[in-house]
């Protein structure tokens, strides 16, 4: 397990860091969500040693975060940095190499890569030559190269199309399904929401909220419920505990001043005729980040 502890960080007497504690948690992705200025680069950072901490810890399998363990890590920095002229396997081979592999086991590794990213007839291409979506799956294939331990990715899906979007989401469920913890940010809340497990919100420099999707969504649920008959609605404004959020002829949104009274509105509802649909509304992670951000 990667575990944040109580990470502090200022510059030039501004703190940008306060007290973040977060865990990553093997075989499972966790997004990395905040405004810019947040906090989440200079986060990333700070576990590749990169940036020092004021204070606070970072460890991995509750040792210290060494230069020998960073060299186990997966980076991709929102700053891209693989150089624009070199051949996409020259350089991915050469990689490999710099973190140990042998020259054939960086082969073998780039060309799996390559083609899993779907590169392999670009392979001979200089960087440049790409379009800036194929730029990044071949910045996804430099972290992967060799096979790390963990996986720290900044804004993995920036200026990916939707097609480019599936492949990369689906080489990262890949490495966290053999067991690799994956830390990724991303503005995409959509993408985050989709894929990830667990979820740590930052702004200000301060984590807001973390905890596992499902968590989250049911510590930050409002009680409303969305009820859809097969007639018009009107009659709800008449039951006691109930406050009208959206009402659309035979669809209504509401909240209940006790959540237990959802039976008696169903009940309700049933006397009147058939109910097509009923239920709690979950909140999206777009409504939770708004909520615990402002």
């Amino acid at each position: 397990m990667l575990r944040v502890a109580s990470v502090d960080r200022s510059f030039g007497g501004r703190r940008v860091l306060d007290d973040i504690s977060f865990e990553v948690v093997p075989g499972r992705m966790t997004g990395f969500v905040g405004a810019n200025g947040a906090g989440k680069t200079t986060s990333m950072r700070i576990i590749l040693g990169l940036l020092s901490a004021d204070s606070g810890t970072v460890t991995w399998n509750g040792e210290p975060v060494t230069r020998a363990v960073r060299q186990r890590f997966g980076y991709m920095p929102e700053e891209r940095g693989l150089y624009p002229k070199m051949k996409i396997r020259e350089q991915l081979v050469y990689l490999g190499r710099l973190y140990g592999l042998t020259a054939p086991a960086a082969r073998r590794s780039v060309d799996e890569l390559l083609d899993r990213v779907g590169l392999t007839e670009r392979a001979d291409d200089p960087l440049e030559k790409l379009s800036l979506g194929n730029q990044q799956r071949a910045q996804i294939a430099a972290a992967l190269v060799h096979d790390p331990e963990v996986l720290i990715l900044d804004e993995p899906f920036s200026g990916l199309d939707p097609i480019a979007v599936e492949v990369v989401a689906g080489v990262l469920r890949e490495r966290a399904g053999r067991g690799v913890p994956v830390l990724f940010s991303s503005h995409q809340l959509d993408v985050v929401e989709r894929l990830c497990d667990d979820l740590v919100i930052i702004a200000a420099g301060a984590v807001r909220a973390a905890g596992s999707r499902t968590e989250l969504r049911t510590r930050y649920a409002m009680p409303r419920y969305q009820l859809v008959l097969d007639g018009d609605a009107g009659w709800i404004r008449d039951v006691p505990g109930v406050s009208i959020v959206d009402l659309d002829g035979a669809r209504v949104v509401i909240e209940l001043a006790d959540p237990a009274d959802d039976q008696t509105v169903l009940r309700a509802a049933l006397a009147r005729g058939p109910v097509r649909s009923f239920g709690p509304i979950v909140p999206s992670l777009a409504e939770i980040f708004r909520e615990v951000t402002q």
